[in-house]
């Protein structure tokens, strides 16, 4: 980790974007990262093998995992601009005056953030959701002008969020010691949150904070928690729902009182802030969803000959017999939530790397073994897709 972080600081390295995304630079310096990333991913998948068979003192453990999702701090920002996009759509709110529901980046031009922006995001409004919007004022007030100081502020609030997922699955899982070397040291993980400062880590450490106040007995919290989650990002819907139905099979007790004033506190604050634009979130994101990245499955059924309707249709079926088969495990007294979102990775017309940390950190706690091995396969899989080569 510490060589793929050294070489993203030459002035000719392409692995930190510039202006609009751009990745310019020698060619050379990506190679040589991919090198020490998949070198780094196959020394990864040895230890966590070796951890669950012969064991490991889980202090070990979870000091080597803090080590390595810090490391990627010490580089710039890496291969992604999204961070700056939040920055931007804060900046719209908390300088600006505009709406990030409403405005767009570009009809602010001759602001700090809009140059760093990627050119992808310069015409979409935010589809982020309310919780993470209303956080990310204050982060452009600190961050002020700088990109530098956004970058890193994003970056060590994922890096943070990522060694709290690794002790927070620890402490679910009968096996801690795997469970934190699963997580935590995972050097994918490590790349894009302590290097690229994605939000997707804050939703991951919100769930895991989520299931482990159910366990402690603190429902209340819980429900909290999983409201922000959703309020960040709307994947942990899927998740949720199916440990709605596990805790009614099981009769665990539950507290909607949580969840119900998180949810109104948060509703009422960005319906202040924002008006009913934030509503309109589910649009642009369902446009970016309409997307396809080319490491996605479905783009991959496209180059082997098939429609763009079929191969999403088939995907999109093939994830919805298994959310259903999901729910009946669920109605069983058993919610794979690491299964599921592993599963939706694979369906996914628009796949990112960082989109990992939605099944890592579950299948880890929830000790769910074809779930880590499919989550470890798609690490794998996804891992060349946004070093500039």
């Amino acid at each position: 980790m510490a060589a793929c972080a050294g070489l993203a600081w030459p002035d000719d390295s392409p692995l930190t974007p510039q202006d609009g995304g751009r990745h310019v630079g020698e060619h050379a310096f990506a190679v040589a990262f991919l090198v020490c990333a998949a070198a780094a991913y196959a020394a990864y998948v040895g230890g966590v093998v070796l951890v669950r068979r012969a064991g490991l003192r889980l202090r070990v453990a979870v000091a080597l995992a803090v080590a390595i999702q810090l490391v990627p701090l010490a580089a710039p920002l890496l291969l992604s601009t999204d961070a700056w996009a939040y920055w931007a759509y804060g900046r719209i709110a908390a300088v600006a005056g505009g709406n990030p529901y409403r405005d767009e980046p570009q009809e602010f031009p001759g602001d700090a953030a809009f140059e760093h922006v990627g050119a992808d995001w310069r015409d979409t409004t935010s589809v982020y959701g309310p919780a993470f919007t209303l956080a990310s004022e204050p982060l452009a007030l600190v961050a002020g002008e700088s990109e530098d100081a956004a970058a890193w502020i994003y970056k060590a609030l994922a890096a943070a969020c990522l060694v709290g997922c690794t002790l927070l699955a620890a402490r679910l899982s009968p096996r801690p010691a795997a469970a934190a070397a699963l997580v935590g040291w995972n050097p994918l993980l490590a790349i894009h949150f302590g290097g690229g400062g994605h939000n997707d880590a804050w939703m991951a450490a919100l769930v895991l904070g989520a299931l482990a106040l159910g366990a402690a007995g603190r429902p209340r919290l819980a429900g909290v928690a999983w409201v922000l989650g959703i309020f960040v990002k709307w994947v942990p819907l899927l998740f949720w729902l199916l440990r709605a139905v596990e805790a009614r099979a099981v009769r665990r007790r539950v507290d909607h009182v949580g969840f119900a004033l998180a949810a109104v506190v948060v509703v009422v604050l960005a319906t202040w802030r924002y008006g009913r634009h934030w509503l309109l979130a589910l649009g642009p994101l369902a446009a970016n969803a309409n997307q396809e990245t080319r490491f996605a499955l479905p783009h991959r059924l496209q180059d082997a000959g098939l429609p763009r309707w079929l191969a999403v249709g088939l995907l999109a079926a093939a994830f919805a017999l298994a959310y259903a088969w999901l729910l009946w495990e669920a109605r069983r007294g058993r919610a794979r939530l690491g299964l599921a979102a592993a599963l939706l990775l694979l369906a996914a017309p628009y796949l990112a790397p960082w989109y990992v940390v939605w099944a890592v950190p579950l299948a880890a706690a929830e000790d769910d073994v074809p779930a880590q091995a499919l989550a470890l396969g798609v690490g794998a899989y996804l891992l060349p897709q946004t070093v500039p080569i």
